[in-house]
């Protein structure tokens, strides 16, 4: 144990910024009563939609293929009856960087034949120098309040004892880290939609855990 007094705190920095990229979710379904044909319907589709989000060009940061579902559709109620015909749905996760061109690519998948369209969800990238500047400002922050309340003692901190993220020093059950948003907007085919979307702000917020040491409190009469 250190010889001196221990101050522990927590600080937390909680910061309000742009959102960088919106994700739109993209389903495409194709129904027939043979097998084949829904599965060459659905390829058909999937590759004119996404030829139609590629001509976006730089203005979509990444496109990602979703999983290809194919399931039989029965006539009655119960699963041993005849099947009528066949469903097949696939799709693709959007990321847009350009948010000039969101409301006009939104609109556009809308109105195909046979889509569901999901978004925008706003968000920022995994890497974005927000979480570290959300990170150092928590720090910044511990370090504050630990000088302060040393302070208050009559003293001033002198050494830093241990830090980590909140939550690792000790079970507090609080998120450690966070990028609060906004829910999606749904947009269902053959509607006439003009969007117009705002980003939504985003809110980032870290903690953090640190024990600092302090002179000997002076305690006045």
């Amino acid at each position: 144990m250190p010889a001196e007094p221990v101050i522990s705190v927590r600080g937390e920095a909680n910061l309000e910024v742009e959102p960088e990229i919106a994700i739109v979710w993209v389903m495409v379904m194709a129904r027939d009563a043979d097998r084949h044909k829904a599965v060459d319907l659905l390829a058909g589709r999937t590759g004119q939609i996404g030829d139609m989000i590629k001509g976006y060009g730089e203005a979509i940061e990444k496109l990602e293929s979703q999983p290809v579902n194919v399931q039989p559709v029965f006539s009655g109620g119960k699963v041993r009856e005849k099947v009528s015909g066949y469903v097949a749905r696939g799709g693709f996760t959007v990321t847009v960087r350009d948010f000039a061109v969101l409301g006009d690519l939104v609109a556009g998948l809308a109105n195909a034949d046979m889509v569901t369209v999901t978004g925008p969800d706003w968000g920022l990238r995994r890497g974005s120098p927000v979480y570290r500047a959300a990170r150092l400002a928590a720090a910044k922050d511990a370090t504050q309040r630990a000088g302060e309340y040393a302070e208050a003692f009559g003293g001033r901190i002198s050494g830093l004892v241990e830090a980590a993220d909140s939550g690792l020093m000790g079970d507090t059950g609080r998120p450690r880290f966070m990028a609060a948003t906004r829910g999606p907007v749904v947009a269902m085919a053959n509607a006439t939609p003009e969007f117009n979307f705002e980003p939504v702000t985003q809110t980032v917020s870290a903690q953090v855990e640190a024990r600092y040491t302090m002179t000997a409190p002076h305690f006045g009469n």
